[in-house]
């Protein structure tokens, strides 16, 4: 028997946490930011990288938790979910009846990977929607995808500055070149390197950095506002922000400034006079960093109109128009429209069109678009100010590859892809938690205040059809 001290009292035993939905979420983010995207898991028939491996094991994680009422595990209606159940029947539609015809080898290959990574981001959808519960769980994948972006964007630093990669130095056992092709990691464009970091394009990892600009600011003003250390955020913010300037793209930047548009309309004026002040710094400091950079960047938009890949992304038109006529409803079968053997369309909207059909790009619109709505929704809804910033900081980063499905063929890249459908999931997760919020209001408030009644309010009976309120261990 222990002997008891006089004036002091036994620490409360705090039960370790148990791995769940927002566990595997936040480690798919690490793994498919840490590991180089031109590595792909070796013996398998198809080129799978080790994030689209954990995507699909979500989605089979997912599947088994519906099955049964004792995980925690969303199973109400959402609209998210809704959307992208629709996006997945379209896809299955369009799979269904172009294999039912005829296509060449190589061709029905493509289409067999694309409808697995298909699955995989659906699954990406589904375990974010139903699966995260509480905003401490979110917050944790959020604060994942952020760190694994950082980490990109210092490895994107390192390749402009000192012209050292080291996903050259990033080979893991049991990995191999997802592709016989090798794309260079550093492009040259107007005598600047552009860096992709640990991603297969600088496009990509441009556009990438621009969706997880926003979020890493989010978590700086949220830690400042709970009197956190928001320090670490900053940091964050700076070295993506950075990474998304040494892309060299004009993709970035375009996103960016629509994400940007609608955080200025939905911040109030000291949030926007500290953003506005942090801009000119981090202006001030690229010009000293990157002596031309802005220079750069500024010949790529006064001088779009004679720019040749401007020119060669609306070239193509023609050839997308004709194709998309041959079969305007399912299109041509999902992943055929390759390169190397077709002509390239720099737009996804044309190649959805080509690919998938009216359908296929109908549904790949719906999808971003219900995100964005259900957060702005969200955000109207919510008296908290952290679910109202991060509902409107999810809105404007998913306005970024509907913005950018214009100028590149977002969807032949999938970790953009990845994080885009992450975005909308955590849409759907929020719209739960407010649902939950609004149906229980004193439940919610207790809780939200006096963290030790935490646990007890999240295994309370909501009574909503949605299961259990926990936070979703699978």
């Amino acid at each position: 028997m222990t002997a008891r001290v006089p004036g002091l009292t036994a620490a409360p035993v705090v039960a370790p946490r148990r791995a769940d939905a927002a566990t595997l979420a936040g480690l798919f983010a690490l793994v498919l930011l840490f590991v180089p995207a031109r590595l792909a898991v070796a013996g398998l028939p198809l080129s799978l990288t080790p994030a689209e491996i954990v995507a699909l094991s979500l989605g089979v994680v997912w599947a088994c938790a519906q099955m049964v009422s004792t995980t925690g595990v969303a199973k109400g209606p959402n609209p998210v979910r809704t959307a992208v159940f629709a996006y997945a029947l379209v896809i299955l539609a369009v799979y269904g009846y172009t294999t039912s015809l005829y296509l060449p080898s190589d061709e029905l290959n493509l289409a067999d990977h694309t409808l697995v990574l298909y699955f995989g981001y659906v699954s990406l959808v589904l375990i974010m929607c139903d699966g995260v519960g509480t905003r401490e769980r979110l917050d944790f994948v959020l604060k994942a995808l952020v760190a694994g972006g950082t980490f990109a964007a210092a490895v994107a630093l390192l390749q402009f500055r000192l012209d050292l990669d080291l996903t050259q130095y990033l080979q893991l056992p049991g990995l191999r070149p997802s592709s016989t092709e090798e794309v260079p990691t550093v492009i040259s464009r107007s005598a600047l390197r552009r860096v992709s970091g640990t991603l297969g394009h600088p496009i990509e990892f441009g556009a990438l950095s621009a969706m997880l600009l926003p979020l890493a600011a989010h978590l700086g003003f949220q830690a400042h506002r709970r009197g956190q250390g928001a320090v670490r955020w900053w940091l964050c913010a700076a070295v993506i922000a950075a990474g998304l300037m040494f892309s060299v793209s004009r993709t970035a930047v375009l996103g960016l400034a629509g994400a940007g548009l609608i955080l200025l309309v939905g911040w109030n004026n000291r949030r926007r006079l500290a953003a506005l002040v942090a801009f000119g710094v981090f202006l001030g400091v690229m010009k000293v960093l990157a002596p031309g950079l802005l220079g750069t960047f500024y010949n790529l938009f006064a001088g779009a109109g004679e720019d040749s890949s401007i020119i060669y992304r609306t070239h193509d038109y023609p050839w997308a128009i004709r194709e998309f006529e041959r079969s305007p409803i399912f299109g041509r079968g999902p992943g055929t429209w390759y390169p190397y053997k077709h002509q390239v369309f720099d737009n996804q909207y044309l190649l959805s069109l080509v690919e998938t059909g009216l359908l296929g790009m109908l549904g790949f619109v719906g999808v971003i678009v219900t995100g964005i709505v259900v957060a702005l929704s969200v955000r109207r809804m919510s008296s908290d100010p952290d679910v109202r910033n991060l509902a409107l900081t999810v809105a404007a980063c998913l306005l970024i590859p509907l913005l950018g499905a214009a100028t590149f063929d977002l969807l032949s890249f999938p970790g953009i892809t990845s994080v885009m459908f992450l975005f909308v999931g955590t849409a759907g997760a929020l719209l739960r938690m407010e649902r939950r919020v609004a149906q229980t209001p004193s439940l919610a408030l207790r809780s939200f205040h006096d963290p030790a009644d935490r646990s007890r309010s999240l295994t309370a009976p909501t009574g909503n059809g949605h299961g259990s309120a926990r936070s979703g261990s699978s």
